[in-house]
C-alpha cells in the first residue's frame, strides 16, 4: 500500500478484492436476514421500532469489525503509513453500514403491520444510535487488527473479547454497560423508556474505539520508527 495513502485510497482497498466484497455484502446481507427472521417471527404487538433497530443492527455489527481488521492489518504490513486516513475511511464505512441497517428496520416496520401501542416511539434517535453502534463496532474492529498481527485471530476477537468482556463484567451491574460495546448497543437500541442512553455509547466508545486505536497507533509508530519507515 502507498505510504503517503488517503482516505479514498483506503476506501478503495476496502474492496479491493473478491475477498472484501464479499465481505461489505455479507456485512449487509446479515441485516436482511435478521429482517427477514423479524417479520416472520415476531408477534405484530412486539414490532417496534426499537425491537427492529436492535436486532438488525446487532446483527450487522458482527461482520462489519472484520472489515475494519482487514484495513487495519494491511497498516501493519506497511510501517510508517499514516494511520488517519485507514481510520477515517473505517469509519465512513461504518456509517454507510449504520444508514443500510437504519434503511432495514424502518423499511420492515413500516410494512410490518405493527399493532404496538406507540410502534415509532424514538425512531429518529434509534436512527442516530444505530450509526454510532457500527461506528464503535467498526473501530473495535480497526483496534483489534492494529494489535493483533494475525487477521485469523483479530477477527473473532472482535466478537469474543467485547461479550467476554461483557460477561465477566456482569456483578457490576450498570457499570458494565457503560464499559462494553454491547452493552452500550442495549443502552442504544434497547427498548429503554427515555430512549436512546447516549453516555453509555461514550464511555464504551472511549475505552474500546479510541483506547484500542490510540494504543494500536503508537505500536505501528514504534516498528516504524525501528526500522526506519516513518511516512
Amino acid at each position: 500500500m502507498d505510504l503517503h495513502e488517503t482516505t479514498t485510497g483506503a476506501l478503495r482497498r476496502a474492496a479491493g478484492s473478491r475477498g472484501r466484497r464479499l465481505l461489505l455484502l455479507v456485512t449487509v446481507g446479515t441485516g436482511i436476514l435478521a429482517t427477514a427472521a423479524l417479520l416472520a417471527g415476531l408477534p405484530p404487538a412486539e414490532r417496534t421500532a426499537a425491537t427492529f433497530a436492535e436486532t438488525v443492527h446487532a446483527f450487522v455489527s458482527v461482520p462489519l469489525p472484520f472489515v475494519g481488521v482487514l484495513l487495519a492489518h494491511d497498516l501493519r504490513r506497511a510501517p510508517g503509513a499514516p494511520v488517519l486516513p485507514t481510520l477515517a475511511a473505517a469509519t465512513l464505512i461504518a456509517v454507510a453500514a449504520g444508514l443500510a441497517g437504519d434503511a432495514l428496520f424502518v423499511a420492515a416496520l413500516a410494512t410490518s403491520g405493527s399493532t404496538a401501542s406507540d410502534p415509532w416511539a424514538h425512531v429518529g434517535g434509534l436512527a442516530v444510535a444505530g450509526v454510532l453502534v457500527q461506528v464503535l463496532a467498526q473501530l473495535v474492529g480497526t483496534g483489534l487488527g492494529l494489535l493483533i498481527a494475525r487477521p485469523g485471530w483479530a477477527c473473532p476477537a472482535t466478537i469474543v473479547l467485547p461479550l467476554g468482556a461483557y460477561a465477566l463484567l456482569t456483578p457490576l451491574g450498570t457499570a458494565r454497560d457503560r464499559l462494553t460495546p454491547y452493552g452500550a448497543l442495549q443502552g442504544l437500541l434497547g427498548a429503554a423508556p427515555g430512549g436512546p442512553r447516549w453516555a453509555w455509547w461514550v464511555t464504551a466508545a472511549l475505552l474500546w474505539g479510541v483506547s484500542l486505536n490510540a494504543v494500536g497507533a503508537v505500536v505501528l509508530r514504534r516498528r516504524a520508527v525501528r526500522t526506519g519507515r516513518v511516512a
